[in-house]
């Protein structure tokens, strides 16, 4: 690799730094920002607003692909990822200096949800860009190793961004943090944003968008083109539910969903979770470029398609051993302890709620809701029409749901059965970041690890696989919108699908069948209607001559 080809793949690699880094510093924050931004509220319509403003950033990313990729066709591949990577970088920084709603009122929320949307719509824009620019640099037989290193910043984004969060906190303490340090990571990506500002600025355009433009074959209308035109819309379709879906669904669950599972499911503390996952991230992430360079060899889907095949096939054994290894007590509950919610079904709603604005009062629904946060397994056993809805626990008397009592005799009941308590002595918890010798966080990282590996498997070849599928002239505009509707939409509504799945089955479990599903219904489409392309000339579409690339001067 030479000099010229290592800055190429930096400059471009650190936009999706900055994306990782952004997207979990808000998630990690919400409860923190949504206290500063949206005080004036109670506490629970807050969290609907900080939720509201998290979810902002993923459904904008799409609309960010069309006009981005539009001006990256149009103008140049480099221009606009530097366009990108100051507006992102810009407004990730501008968050950390806001005032909040108690100095400046409905102002601070506003401008927040604003710098929100703009974050997105450059993310939008900021992937395909760097895939892009990376892949028209790369040598024949090896765009998969290079773009693999795209693949791999994010999840050094992700590592950083929980690296500064646990030094700030540890540095200032909890109650300084909550009240003004969490605004440092913020603040700290200013340094980011400027050395990829100052690495963009040196570097040239596109050999072969160069090439394009010089003899006049670009497109005049990218989006037109890339989704007007059904033999260039179909290979879109195609590249979402056929590649993009399946690797989404299989990056938020090894990832993110993950994440959930450990706190929200099996009740493990907030800083043994990050531990855990970031020394899984430490242990995997190297399969990136493994992947990336292996899909050079024998294409990319055998890789992805078969990543997605083996997690499908193994994410409920996994998770299964998750829970025993992480919460003994609690998986043992699961196992031994019958609990039923005695309601008639045509009174229970699904619980499908993404953005957190929708309240659910019905007395079924206040029982699973309540049940599915206290990871409970249960049934619903229906029950005569106008009879109220109850929780009976094992062969106990039915607590009647939706009076004032029913949350504390609920605790008390589940408690007295058999469930933990919050004192569970059994759930894992690392005093120390380095606390991982002993049987049971080792355990846990090697489960989590297999799962990043698969995240490797899916992630690592798929900005080759998606540039290879679209000429020149509309390559940015239409490898951009799929994998932001696969990643942003598929991948990014995960969390509240699953949590809808738990609460209206009552299995904890049963979240799972959702990217199951998903990678499942990947693999087929996959197998069927995507070409394979590791060998494809990726210029040789272009309208009037085949682009040969320059020789490589080695350094």
């Amino acid at each position: 690799m030479t000099k010229e080809e290592r800055k190429v793949i930096l400059a471009s690699s650190l936009g999706t730094v900055f994306e990782w880094y952004d997207f979990y510093l808000y998630g990690s924050l919400a409860a923190i920002i949504g206290a500063n931004f949206f005080g004036m509220y109670p506490e629970a319509t807050r969290n609907v607003f900080a939720l509201l403003a998290f979810a902002a950033g993923f459904l904008v990313r799409p609309f960010g692909a069309l006009v981005f990729g539009r001006l990256g066709d149009l103008v140049g591949r480099k221009y606009t990822f530097l366009v990108t990577i100051v507006i992102m970088g810009t407004s990730t920084f501008l968050v950390g200096i806001l005032p909040t709603s108690a100095s400046i009122g409905i102002l601070a929320p506003v401008i927040l949800i604003g710098l929100r949307l703009l974050q997105g719509l450059a993310l939008g824009g900021e992937y395909g860009g760097a895939a892009t620019y990376v892949a028209e640099h790369a040598p024949n037989g090896r765009r998969g190793f290079y773009t693999s290193f795209i693949q791999i910043t994010a999840t050094a984004g992700l590592f950083m961004s929980l690296l500064v969060i646990l030094l700030t906190r540890v540095a200032v303490g909890d109650e300084a943090f909550a009240a003004w340090g969490w605004r440092v990571p913020f603040l700290v990506s200013v340094f980011l944003l400027g050395i990829s500002v100052w690495i963009r600025l040196q570097m040239n355009e596109s050999p072969a968008f160069k090439k394009m433009k010089e003899e006049g074959t670009g497109s005049k209308a990218p989006i037109s083109e890339a989704f007007g035109q059904w033999k260039n819309a179909k290979i879109a379709i195609f590249a979402l539910l056929g590649l993009v879906a399946g690797q989404a669904v299989v990056w938020y669950t090894g990832q993110f969903y993950v994440l959930f599972f450990l706190g929200a499911v099996l009740k493990v503390d907030g800083f043994t979770t990050n531990m855990l996952v970031a020394w899984s991230l430490v242990l995997g992430s190297g399969g990136f470029v493994l992947f990336g360079w292996l899909s050079d060899k024998i294409g990319r889907k055998p890789i992805i398609l078969g990543g997605c095949l083996i997690a499908a096939l193994t994410y409920f054994p996994l998770f299964h051993m998750l829970s025993k290894e992480a919460n003994p007590a609690l998986a043992a509950a699961h196992e031994n302890i019958a609990v039923r919610v005695l309601a008639n079904p045509a009174d229970c709603s699904f619980q499908f709620n993404p953005t957190g604005t929708v309240t659910f009062t019905k007395p079924c629904d206040v029982a699973k809701a309540a049940l599915a946060r206290a990871s409970v397994n249960y049934l619903v056993e229906e029950v005569p029409v106008g009879t109220q809805a109850a929780v009976r626990i094992a062969s106990g008397t039915p607590i009647l749901a939706g009076t004032p009592t029913f949350a504390g005799e609920l605790s008390t009941a589940l408690t007295a059965a058999g469930y933990p308590s919050a004192s569970n002595p059994t759930v894992v918890k690392m005093s120390h970041p380095f606390d991982i010798f002993r049987a049971q966080p080792a355990l846990l990282i090697l489960i989590m690890t297999v799962m990043v590996l698969y995240v490797t498997a899916v992630y690592g070849p798929i900005a080759a696989a998606l540039v290879e599928l679209f000429p020149t002239r509309i390559r940015y505009t239409s490898m951009s919108l799929p994998y932001h509707i696969g990643n942003g939409w598929f991948g990014g509504l995960l969390p509240a699908t699953a949590f809808a799945m738990i609460a209206q089955t009552g299995d904890v479990y049963y979240g799972l069948w959702y990217p199951v599903v998903v990678a499942l219904g990947t693999v087929v489409i996959g197998i069927f209607f995507v070409p394979e392309t590791y060998k494809r000339d990726i210029f040789a579409d272009d309208v009037t001559t085949h682009y040969t690339q320059p020789a490589r001067v080695r350094s």
